[in-house]
């Protein structure tokens, strides 16, 4: 999408891909902060005002639609704004960078890069890095915009739990309680086969997104219980063996659990909370659970998530506002409070005279 969205622009300036130059870079970077996206108001507009409502059951209210970048009053996430946030355009020309670096190698594309680094730099960013010292939070592109320091996103726990009796069915509790506990990617869970889970051990074994490998994962042993309670009423209904897909549609034909399936089923609960939470945020959740917890250490957070790098997981170290504010109430709290009087001495004070050789009153 990014390389297909500086295409057009080129096409529309009348520009090759391969005589492209600072300039025109420069330009499109410049654009992309100021054009809105194309056909979203039009779209957000006919599906707020013309589009008729799909019916719905009448034990799930609908929330009403929110503008774009509307905050939401549950979550505190802003909706999805009418212009390219910030990341979009950063991975737009981290994107780009590496596509004419690769052209330049093969020598297919232009002798210079459209998008450099930042002057004073070497090849890439932190080119020299100690990896006793940690990496600098700087930009590495000459038009890579400034992004906000990261902040950990979780789901509160009694939000969770109000969130969580809305779900329809035991396949989708088994699924939201395997995702926040065990910290795994929404597609890395739904490529799970019916041998990748075992509940003796308490361990379901996922296929990581970057690397392809396979690793175990803990979870829950309430995670295990809906598992069980989900196949028990698919038993029969869909095919059985190790090399099976673990998670099902409910209705027939019965197929593999899709992304997207899972997706609608998680939004049509955050519908009825009138929240805007997404399946990653339960990754979140996991994570910021985990690091919070004083007994547990941040490499065995990092192991957990798959984090190639520890700097990654710290950000889950800093806590939550929210958590701040709490903390800081408890302790007025504690100081308004009368402290108890210190116990009295059991001892005669005739007997503490001769110890302490003191003239007896």
């Amino acid at each position: 999408m990014a390389l297909l969205r500086w295409f057009r622009f080129l096409w529309a300036v009348d520009v090759a891909w391969d005589q492209a130059t600072r300039v025109e870079a420069r330009d499109f970077s410049r654009w992309l902060q100021a054009a809105p996206k194309p056909g979203w108001l039009s779209h957000w507009r006919a599906a707020s005002e013309s589009a008729p409502e799909r019916p719905r059951p009448l034990s799930l209210p609908v929330a009403p639609r929110k503008a774009p970048g509307a905050v939401n009053p549950v979550t505190g996430k802003a909706a999805p704004g009418l212009g390219y946030a910030a990341a979009t355009r950063a991975h737009s020309e981290a994107v780009l960078r590496s596509f004419y670096e690769f052209h330049l190698e093969t020598g297919s594309g232009p002798m210079v890069n459209p998008f450099p680094l930042s002057r004073g730099r070497g090849r890439r960013a932190n080119e020299h890095h100690n990896p006793m010292e940690p990496f600098c939070q700087q930009r590495s592109g000459l038009f890579r915009p400034r992004l906000a320091p990261r902040r950990p996103r979780r789901i509160p726990d009694d939000k969770f739990n109000e969130l969580f009796a809305l779900l329809g069915s035991d396949r989708d509790r088994a699924l939201v309680a395997f995702w926040v506990s065990t910290g795994a990617r929404a597609s890395e869970l739904l490529g799970a086969l019916s041998g990748d889970a075992y509940p003796g051990q308490q361990l379901i074994t996922v296929v990581r997104k970057g690397s392809r490998a396979l690793q175990q994962l803990p979870a829950s042993p309430d995670a295990f219980v809906w598992l069980r309670l989900y196949q028990a009423a698919l038993e029969g209904l869909v095919p059985t063996g190790p090399d099976q897909p673990l998670w099902w549609t409910l209705r027939p034909p019965f197929r593999a659990l899709a992304y997207h399936a899972a997706y609608r089923m998680f939004a049509r609960a955050n519908e009825a909370l009138g929240a805007n939470w997404s399946l990653h945020d339960l990754r979140h959740t996991a994570a910021y659970r985990m690091a919070q917890d004083p007994d547990m250490a941040l490499t065995d957070v990092q192991w957990v998530l798959g984090h190639a790098r520890l700097p990654t997981t710290q950000i889950y170290v800093s806590p939550l506002p929210e958590d701040v504010i709490a903390r800081v109430l408890a302790h007025y709290q504690r100081r308004a409070e009368p402290r108890p009087t210190p116990p009295q001495s059991a001892y005669r004070p005739e007997s503490l005279d001769v110890i302490f050789a003191r003239r007896p009153k």
